[in-house]
């Protein structure tokens, strides 16, 4: 169980690292990731406003798509988001890993909004 909590630590840690540097302006939302062992989130936020402005998740209550705890998932949420954000009329974004590593479903996520058409 200790181990559980310091590995939570340290991803805060980085998170608050990256927040340092990563803020979304409604010229460039803020696009961020949340992981969990079923399911994977993403939203992009306009951090001046306080608002989410597009998401997407594999969670049966938004309805994105299927279980997510694999790559194919999380690039399915990473092509709806893109496609709800080019809807929203938002084409750039900064990209917040949120702490995590940026391989497995990050960055499959990441790779399906980018070919979905967001630049970052």
């Amino acid at each position: 169980m200790e181990r559980v909590k310091s590995k939570t630590v340290r991803r805060l840690r980085r998170k608050a690292g990256v927040r340092k540097r990563v803020i979304g302006v409604p010229s460039r939302p803020r696009l961020t990731v949340f992981r969990s062992l079923k399911h994977i989130y993403a939203q992009v936020i306009d951090d001046l406003a306080g608002r989410t402005l597009v998401d997407a998740s594999t969670s049966p209550i938004k309805g994105a798509g299927s279980a997510g705890g694999n790559c194919a998932a999380a690039a399915g949420v990473g092509k709806t988001l893109a496609e709800k954000a080019k809807k929203a009329g938002i084409t750039e974004v900064v990209f917040d890993r949120n702490g995590y590593a940026y391989h497995g479903r990050i960055k499959a996520l990441a790779e399906a909004a980018r070919k979905g058409g967001l630049k970052f």
